[in-house]
């Protein structure tokens, strides 16, 4: 579904943000992407989508590299879930949800609020979905409290039935309860369209709980691929403290459900 070939990223500064990243994420999967602040997670996501383009390397969905060409078309089966909510806190929590329509809607339409009523359908579908009641539909978005805001911001995700959803630290702001009634929230309209998840955490718990998947990454490097099960309280410690990952035991990360998994070499 999604593949990166030998993708790198310089930033003008020298600084290395991704090196010789090649990894493919099969349709429907739950991948966690886990790190220390300034691994790559954020760069990895944001070039599937565009907002970042590599220095070298390629990205693709089934087969097509993303290209200046190929970029709008793409978009359209990419959505995103940003840590901050994303939102126009002042425009209503139904213009929100319906701005997922804006890669498909042309602009004046949109600016205009002119949506189809099978648009607005879809978008109280969606709030009905994600756990807001219909009460809130004409709420300021700043109105909410975060979690109320990132579910709007779900609803909005979905709005194209996304093959990809994109979600860049989602919970990073939000208390462990609400932190997991959102990646379920996640996961399940992920599941509903078998979309394949791309998602950056922190929280090493909720990776372990809701991953099919876990890429560990460091200073720009894959260095851990496999299953929660085989994420270890050594790798973890090796991810984020710096132990060698040669000196830690062999652990089993390839599941009849994703053969392909594999633990990387130890990191330079």
């Amino acid at each position: 579904m999604i593949h990166f070939s030998s993708l790198c990223k310089t930033w003008p500064d020298g600084t290395k943000a991704l090196s010789d990243i090649s990894l493919t994420i099969p349709r429907g999967q739950f991948c966690v992407i886990l790190g220390p602040s300034g691994a790559g997670k954020s760069t990895l996501l944001r070039s599937v989508n565009g907002l970042m383009r590599p220095s070298s390397g390629t990205v693709a969905i089934d087969g097509i590299p993303l290209s200046p060409a190929t970029e709008r078309s793409l978009r359209k089966r990419v959505a995103m879930i940003h840590q901050h909510f994303n939102l126009t806190g002042r425009m209503s929590v139904a213009a929100n949800v319906l701005a997922g329509m804006l890669p498909v809607v042309p602009t004046l339409p949109a600016l205009l609020g002119w949506y189809s009523a099978q648009h607005r359908s879809k978008a109280c579908a969606l709030l009905d979905q994600v756990g807001l009641a219909p009460l809130h539909l004409h709420r300021r978005a700043q109105e909410l409290s975060g979690g109320q805001q990132q579910r709007v911001g779900i609803a909005r995700a979905f709005m194209l039935d996304p093959e990809v959803v994109l979600a860049d630290e989602p919970v990073a702001s939000l208390d462990p309860k609400i932190a997991r009634d959102i990646l379920s929230l996640i996961r399940n309209a992920a599941g509903q369209r078998r979309a394949t998840v791309l998602c950056s955490l922190h929280q090493i718990d909720l990776a372990r709980e809701f991953a099919d998947r876990i890429i560990g990454m460091r200073d720009g490097k894959i260095v851990f691929d496999g299953t929660p099960a085989a994420f270890t309280d050594a790798r973890i410690d090796a991810l984020y403290h710096g132990a060698q990952w040669e000196d830690l035991p062999a652990a089993d990360a390839s599941p009849a459900k994703h053969p392909a998994f594999t633990l990387q070499p130890a990191l330079a």
